[in-house]
């Protein structure tokens, strides 16, 4: 059984939203902190302080989640 979390983080002034999925949240949240990617979106964007996060016993479910969150967000853009 592997893990899985959906989690939402944001910038300091709450204008900017990443959903991700990991199957460990503490590490993944100080590697955003830490800019451990600087290319990526949530580097660029300063995108480090969680707001949300799910818990699912198994990382494949972690993903189905993701998709629904982002799904459902591109759908209140149109």
């Amino acid at each position: 059984m592997k893990l899985g979390f959906v989690y939402i983080i944001t910038n300091k002034y709450q204008t900017v939203v990443y959903t991700g999925v990991t199957s460990n949240l503490p590490q993944r949240i100080l590697e955003h902190k830490n800019k451990k990617y600087p290319k990526s979106f949530s580097a660029r964007y300063n995108v480090n302080i969680l707001v949300y996060y799910e818990q699912f016993q198994w990382i494949e479910d972690a993903i189905t989640r993701e998709k629904q969150i982002k799904a459902g967000s591109k759908r209140n853009e149109k």
